[in-house]
């Protein structure tokens, strides 16, 4: 491991939600629900989407990428917070806390480019109807999850990188229930001006450059919206996207607040990780599935099929 090792340090010792028990006992309960249920609800929607010709569409692509992706980044940090929640010494290895720091930026990454795709494909679908489905080939649709994919992974191994030239000597304890990296700074006893600027730079770049067409695609979506004449075609064009702008909402709401504001290991800033992290992820099937007459259809018909 290279670490930059003068620094003799093996693990970190990460802060406990709270010292008191039962409570701990309560949190424990609470977050198990959470991540059945993100379980639950994505891998669903993963069949569902699968089993059903009719969600075989380059919007149903793209979620179920996102519902993929999702269960990934509620694994990277769930079921290690559970585990601490049980146990008296909550600690992770240096190479834990490195693959963590890792997956949380690849995970986040994915999503955020993912949601920005599926901005594209709605204004296609909107703005454009008639060259939809030649703007939107199979092709398209899988080149760009792929893109997606990598320049996630690009920015999370610039993130690791930057982790791993750190230096630490005495201090242990990380103030936060999971491995990030702006939490290991307090930690560094190396000068952290650049990693400061360069993670600073990276995470504007990949969040503004993932938002940016989001955006503009909504501002065109909404100025066609507001042509259509018909108040039944206002309401079914605006009822297709209404969903993924509540997911965006969400994820990028919380996303930008979570890295853009210093870490503190205030309650406020544990309460956006767990959002972010943990709580999203499960609210996206949901979303999905409640305000979509396609997904709705689609689940019926699924169990129907497995049923009778």
């Amino acid at each position: 491991m290279a670490w930059r090792n003068h620094s003799t340090i093996t693990e970190f010792i990460l802060t406990e939600l709270s010292d008191d028990p039962l409570i701990e006992a309560l949190l424990f309960v609470l977050f198990l629900g959470i991540y059945l249920l993100t379980m639950t609800g994505n891998l669903t929607m993963l069949l569902v989407i699968s089993a059903d010709s009719h969600l075989h569409t380059p919007m149903y692509f793209f979620l179920s990428n996102l519902s993929f992706i999702d269960l990934c980044f509620s694994s990277v940090t769930v079921p290690k917070l559970l585990k601490d929640l049980l146990s008296e010494k909550k600690s992770i290895s240096v190479e834990g806390c490195l693959a963590q720091v890792f997956f949380v930026f690849f995970s986040s990454g994915t999503e955020a480019c993912l949601l920005s795709v599926m901005a594209y494909d709605r204004y296609a679908a909107i703005c454009h109807p008639l060259l939809y489905s030649q703007v939107m080939r199979t092709e398209v649709c899988v080149r760009l999850v792929l893109v997606s994919w990598g320049v996630a992974s690009l920015n999370a191994s610039i993130i690791v990188l930057l982790a791993v030239n750190l230096d630490f000597c005495e201090a242990q304890t990380i103030h936060h229930y999971t491995c990030e990296l702006p939490v290991l700074f307090p930690l560094s006893c190396s000068d952290i001006s650049i990693t400061i600027d360069v993670l600073l730079s990276a995470s504007l770049l990949h969040g503004l450059g993932t938002f940016i067409p989001i955006f503009f695609s909504y501002a065109r979506i909404v100025s066609t919206i507001l042509s259509i004449s018909s108040t039944t075609g206002r309401s079914k064009a605006f009822s297709t996207c209404s969903s993924h702008l509540t997911a965006v909402t969400l994820f990028f709401g919380s996303g930008f607040l979570c890295y853009l504001m210093p870490p503190s290991g205030s309650s406020l800033d544990l309460l956006l990780s767990l959002q972010y992290s943990a709580v999203t992820p499960m609210l996206n099937p949901l979303i999905y599935s409640l305000k979509n007459k396609d997904v709705k259809a689609a689940v019926n018909r699924t169990l129907r099929k497995h049923l009778l």
